[in-house]
């Protein structure tokens, strides 16, 4: 079967498309280098956080970074909220709760997050108490979610960005968490995409090899 002008424009926008998609999703792999490292580090360190927090997290974030190997990392959030508001010298002002401190955070981050091809995967609140409790000493958690990002870089850039640090006092006001960095090494899709798309995959085949042969 033939396809016309048009549909041949139409099949190479739409393949244009997906290659624009692509890229932002999927950039080519490159792994930092030290002045990039140096560069976003000290930008993350004037981060406005309590104490000596920030100090903390650019000493944590220099050897991940400093072992990147350029492919998306996926950042586990294991959040458990104060009973009230941490406040400190230099906070922002805001009357409410910390779960609604931190859903100020999420919500204004989101159009960095889409920026930077970053987005969460899954998350929610717990389901009452931790089922497994290896240190019954320690509280539960109140919500988990994952995170990706196309590289440790973009991970980086974001932190570094200037609309972020206006932000990031908001979630330490809120909450308390353990943010793991975890590789791509195994990431399956939701079954009823693959599953569907599959299908659609198949009846479009089908419709076509059997419009060819009229």
């Amino acid at each position: 079967m033939a396809l016309d002008k048009t549909q041949k424009a139409f099949g190479v926008s739409l393949l244009g498309a997906f290659a624009k998609f692509w890229r932002w999703h999927s950039p080519p792999a490159k792994k930092l280098t030290q002045q990039e490292i140096d560069h976003y580090l000290g930008i993350i360190s004037k981060l406005p956080l309590p104490g000596d927090e920030t100090e903390k997290i650019v000493a944590r974030l220099r050897p991940w970074a400093e072992a990147d190997d350029g492919k998306p990392v996926y950042m586990l959030n294991l959040i458990r909220y104060f009973p009230e508001l941490h406040r400190w010298p230099g906070a922002p002002e805001f009357e409410g709760t910390p779960e609604e401190a931190n859903a100020y955070y999420e919500k204004s981050l989101t159009s960095l997050w889409l920026r930077n091809a970053s987005y969460p995967m899954v998350g929610g609140a717990a389901q009452g108490q931790n089922l497994i409790k290896t240190q019954p000493e320690q509280e539960d958690w109140s919500t988990a979610q994952m995170v990706r990002y196309p590289s440790r870089r973009t991970f980086l850039k974001l932190l570094s960005d200037p609309s972020y640090a206006p932000l990031e006092p908001y979630k330490f006001m809120a909450l308390e968490i353990d943010l793991v960095p975890v590789s791509g090494g195994k990431v399956i899709p939701d079954f009823r995409f693959l599953v569907g798309g599959g299908l659609l995959a198949l009846f479009l085949a089908v419709g076509w090899a059997r419009a060819a042969r009229k």
